[in-house]
């Protein structure tokens, strides 16, 4: 159950970054936004990773608060839930700035605050005698949870269009609310 949530966790997460910068770039008629590079590197680059850093750091300031158990649940929401803005710009196209931005915003800060959870549940299945050796594996998930949606994201995406591909990504929502179902952590772990 363990590998399954590490595989699992970040699924919507993992079909969506493969594809946000191809559809910030795509013109309209193929169903992007049409922004220039200067303007995907102010909207993804900037203000995207600003918003993830505070996500992140904000998810670990509540999960020394709560502990994992408690922020497992709000921090899983906050993964999947912001992918919904991506629905939006897909569906609507808008060629406002604020909005692309502030829809980026919101879907990074959602995936910093809730990556918190999966980074110390890794930790936490790390524990024991050769916690090393378990957590190099545990990374190796991690690295396979992300690889391997993304080398069927783009083909998905092509078949499909980014409408109903991001409404995809909102589906495989549904499979990290099934593996966190599965966790079973202790209700200190990770509170100060």
């Amino acid at each position: 159950m363990a590998m399954l949530f590490m595989l699992l966790y970040r699924l919507p997460e993992a079909f969506l970054l493969k594809m946000v910068n191809p559809f910030l770039l795509d013109p309209h008629h193929a169903g992007g936004l049409a922004l220039s590079t200067e303007s995907v590197g102010l909207v993804y680059g900037t203000i995207g990773v600003a918003a993830l850093t505070v996500g992140g750091i904000l998810g670990g300031i509540a999960a020394s608060r709560w502990g994992l158990k408690k922020s497992l649940w709000p921090m899983a929401m906050s993964l999947t839930l912001p992918c919904l803005s991506f629905v939006f710009l897909a569906m609507y196209q808008p060629e406002n700035i604020v909005v692309i931005g502030g829809c980026v915003a919101l879907d990074q800060f959602g995936y910093g605050f809730g990556f918190t959870a999966y980074m110390l549940y890794l930790m936490c299945f790390s524990e024991g005698e050769y916690k090393t050796a378990h957590y190099s594996l545990c990374t190796a998930f991690m690295a396979m949870s992300m690889m391997l949606p993304g080398m069927v994201a783009g083909y998905l995406q092509e078949s499909i269009g980014y409408t109903n591909f991001f409404i995809f990504v909102m589906v495989c929502c549904i499979v990290t609310v099934l593996v966190t179902l599965t966790v079973k952590v202790d209700p200190e772990y990770g509170r100060k």
